[in-house]
């Protein structure tokens, strides 16, 4: 008896690995049964809107395409969050890397879609036959990904046979650049969470001024519980400080008066609304999103998002 071929999903981050993966992969006829994204809800405002461009790209040449998030079933403290932003502002605290723990991105990225993968029907089937998904990643040939790629290597999971083709093919991110430019669409920017401290100076540079704003909130948020780290970036280097409110207030890229007003008001305005949600009925009650709502509401541009989330 011949077994079908297992199913192939492509973990697609939206960046310029993963995307001149999925374009070289359609054009040598081998597009995936399935591209799956995860979102963690505080992306960069430039990723989001490349789904205008990728999205209809992919509709045109009949790609599945799924976004799925990570949704928490037990909170530590109320009111309700959602994402890394909202998880960091509740529990007062800043992601895990900043602390020196693992990456986010097993709990945001790698869980979500394992969880989705665990009821599509397809991955249920092959599991049945004793089969592994195939699950392509968009690991390049470069030094940063080779170590990245390595790590991955290490670990056999009896459910998912992790492949690597930019490496078999031995792509480089130059490489990966040309293949999207080649195709005609534009070049998307490096994919990121807005805290990530993997983000470097002209990146923060480059955020609008809402995205900055939660920076300055959220390092405010938990100042008071940071002992061994400066802020998101950790410590300062030559290159910038350890917090990125320090940045941001040096660079001048915020108002120095609405650094001030967020660091000395946000922290104990969103501790007030902590303590009146958790007395509300769960069912009534206000959510983290309600709270920012009004954060955003306060400044002088009035806009909580230039976008909107992928998973919204």
């Amino acid at each position: 008896m011949i077994l079908p071929p297992p199913p192939v999903v492509l973990a697609y981050g939206i960046g310029v690995d993963s995307t001149a993966l999925l374009i070289e992969l359609h054009a040598r006829g081998q597009a995936p049964d399935l591209v799956l994204t995860a979102d963690t809800g505080n992306e960069k405002p430039a990723t989001y809107a490349y789904l205008d461009v990728i999205g209809p790209w992919m509709r045109d040449r009949g790609i599945a395409h799924a976004i799925v998030s990570y949704v928490p079933k037990r909170f530590k403290h109320w009111p309700p969050y959602y994402g890394i932003l909202e998880m960091c502002l509740t529990n007062a605290t800043l992601p895990s890397k900043s602390l020196g723990g693992s990456s986010c991105s097993l709990k945001y990225k790698k869980a979500p879609q394992d969880a989705f993968l665990k009821t599509w029907q397809p991955a249920i089937d092959a599991w049945g036959r004793g089969q592994r998904v195939v699950r392509l990643i968009g690991y390049d040939a470069g030094p940063r990904d080779t170590a990245r790629a390595n790590h991955a290597l290490s670990i056999d999971d009896p459910l998912y046979d992790c492949q690597y083709p930019l490496r078999d093919w031995r792509w480089d991110r130059p490489d990966c650049v040309a293949r999207i430019e080649a195709e005609g669409l534009p070049v998307p920017p490096k994919s990121a969470c807005i805290l990530c401290i993997a983000n470097k100076p002209d990146e923060i540079r480059g955020l609008p001024p809402w995205c900055l704003r939660l920076i300055v909130l959220v390092e405010a948020r938990a100042a008071p519980r940071l002992h061994t780290v400066e802020g998101l970036w950790r410590k300062s280097t030559r290159a910038r400080p350890g917090s990125m409110t320090a940045f941001i207030r040096a660079e001048g890229l915020l108002p120095a008066h609405d650094v001030d007003r967020i660091v000395r008001d946000a922290p104990t305005e969103l501790i007030r609304f902590q303590d009146v949600a958790a007395a509300i009925p769960l069912g009534d009650r206000p959510t983290m999103g309600d709270w920012l709502d009004r954060f955003h509401a306060a400044f002088a541009d009035g806009r909580r998002r230039d976008v909107i989330a992928l998973a919204a």
